[in-house]
């Protein structure tokens, strides 16, 4: 019977079976490698006014003149960003919505009603995401591995944030005029979409590396930076340590809103286990606005800071192959303003993709 299955090139097929569908694609405790991979065909950064006269103005594929969208509402103009930003990166790739098989999206209210209410009219099958911060990197890692396991062609993962929406829901409304600290962070209005499909021209998501929850026992609010910095330093170690390599494999490690003084932080932390990061950390909330000049203390947060800088700046650096591998590593603080009032800690996440 071996023999007659040999003879006919069964168990050759079989074999060929077990090294495309079996293989382990799990490496270390935390990271995956994908071994198709999710190419990243197109990208559109749409980012507010405030934030279309920082330094990377020119690379955003839209700068609002209207932060409200002519919407009645703070909350309302959210989704209406979020689905213009959606909308506009399908057109730009040539899609229609029937062409996508699933939506990743996510945002930082209540809920995540930037997302739903903004892509309920795209009718989707649709993932709803909270990673706070960190959700545009969520995104791209479920995005991918859900391409690179077989169950959708292509795949559209967009984040947004939007400055007073989430003023409104975690500090005070804007009318109450209260006082930032320095470690403040100002919350980006701008959205990130980003469309993976299973081939075509573009770069390559090839690996994810998870992060885990890290709660240090910070509890000040306007100190998001050193509250989500150790998550950083936990998922960035750990994906060195998985694959083996040491930080100058990456062009770019791009952290998704640390800010200053996270930033610093984190380049501290590596620096004592071992890893120099200095030469080629760059961080969205730093980039994203001019510190100094744009009075936003510590810089840029909220989901649309990573997603707008990502697809709309470093995609484009990219594609233009002056960058060939960037590590994406966003970080997001998992508490919401009920937590603060009862005097918990600030949980963070940061969650890890490769492209190159």
């Amino acid at each position: 019977m071996l023999a007659k299955l040999t003879d006919t090139g069964v168990l050759k097929h079989i074999s060929v079976f077990a090294e495309v569908f079996c293989v382990n694609k799990r490496i270390g405790k935390q990271t995956v490698r994908l071994s198709g991979g999710a190419v990243i065909i197109n990208a559109c950064g749409v980012v507010g006014q405030k934030e279309g006269q920082g330094p990377l103005r020119s690379s955003f594929d839209e700068i609002l003149t209207d932060d409200r969208l002519g919407t009645d509402s703070w909350e309302q103009a959210e989704s209406a960003l979020q689905k213009h930003t959606a909308i506009l990166t399908a057109e730009r790739a040539g899609l229609t919505p029937g062409d996508i098989d699933y939506i990743f999206a996510g945002d930082l209210l209540n809920q995540c009603i930037g997302a739903s209410y903004g892509m309920r009219e795209l009718k989707i099958p649709y993932f709803g995401l909270y990673g706070a911060c960190s959700t545009m990197a969520e995104s791209l890692a479920l995005g991918a591995m859900t391409i690179d396991g077989g169950f959708a062609e292509r795949v559209l993962c967009v984040t947004s944030s939007h400055f007073c929406s989430a003023e409104k829901q975690f500090r005070n409304p804007l009318e109450y005029g209260g006082q930032r600290p320095p470690s403040s962070q100002w919350t980006v209005t701008g959205a990130g979409c980003a469309i993976l499909a299973k081939s075509g021209q573009g770069p390559k998501i090839t690996h994810v590396t998870a992060g885990k929850i890290v709660d240090m026992g910070i509890t000040d609010a306007n100190n998001m930076g050193a509250a989500m910095a150790p998550a950083a330093l936990d998922t960035l170690t750990a994906h060195f340590e998985d694959l083996n390599i040491t930080p100058d494999y990456y062009d770019m490690i791009l952290t998704g809103d640390l800010g200053v003084i996270g930033s610093d932080i984190l380049v501290k932390l590596m620096a004592e286990r071992g890893f120099d990061i200095s030469g080629m950390h760059s961080d969205c909330g730093k980039l994203i606005f001019d510190i100094d000049a744009q009075d936003v203390h510590s810089g840029g947060s909220g989901c649309g800071c990573c997603g707008s800088v990502f697809c709309g700046h470093v995609y484009k650096l990219l594609k233009e192959k002056k960058l060939k591998r960037v590590l994406l590593m966003a970080t997001g603080a998992l508490m919401n303003t009920m937590t603060i009032q009862q005097g918990e800690s600030i949980p963070a996440i940061a969650h890890a993709v490769a492209i190159e």
